[in-house]
């Protein structure tokens, strides 16, 4: 009865060694099997983080090109706004160089400062009112589509600084005006 029980503790320990065994290998390949996920896993995330990021450079460069188009498209309207004798009302050719202008600021958040402008002709206190209502007529506009008060600042010089000089239509027509700064 003695090799009986020895060899039931050979036989335990040789069952125990053989079942480590096999755990320990099921092991490593369990941590083989985890590690190569983690790598995919990880893989993946690199591939997100890279795709997102050239998302996100082709959105900057877009915003980039469309600012640069209103730039443009601001720039051959001009910033300068023109109006008729003793009239402070917008003309269709005036509101369409707002319309320019205005979708510009939107995009920048600038702020501008209106100066308005008119011809010789009348009073000095007259041509510094009729100045400012040309001002204030394009700062009115402006802040109508979307662009906050306190962006726009408006001046009146009235008749101190013509871009033109002469006493004739055509200086005349190029002195009523408001400048967009």
């Amino acid at each position: 009865m003695k090799q009986r029980p020895q060899f039931r503790t050979i036989a335990t320990v040789a069952f125990l060694s053989l079942f480590l065994a096999a755990c320990s290998g099921t092991d490593t390949k369990e941590q083989e099997a985890a590690a190569a996920a983690a790598a995919e896993a990880q893989a993946a995330a690199e591939a997100q983080a890279a795709a997102e990021a050239a998302a996100a450079e082709r959105a900057r460069a877009e915003a980039a090109a469309e600012l640069r188009r209103l730039e443009d498209a601001a720039r051959m309207a001009g910033s300068v706004v023109y109006f008729e004798f003793d009239s402070s009302a917008l003309t269709d050719a005036g509101r369409a160089i707002l319309d320019k202008q205005v979708a510009l600021l939107k995009k920048t958040g600038a702020s501008v400062r209106l100066e308005g402008h008119t011809d010789e002709r009348g009073t000095r206190e007259y041509n510094i009112a009729l100045g400012e209502r040309r001002a204030n007529a394009v700062r009115d506009y402006m802040m109508v589509k979307g662009i906050p008060g306190s962006r726009l600042e408006s001046i009146s010089y009235g008749e101190e600084k013509p871009v033109s000089y002469g006493s004739s239509e055509v200086s005349w027509s190029q002195n009523r005006r408001v400048e967009i700064k």
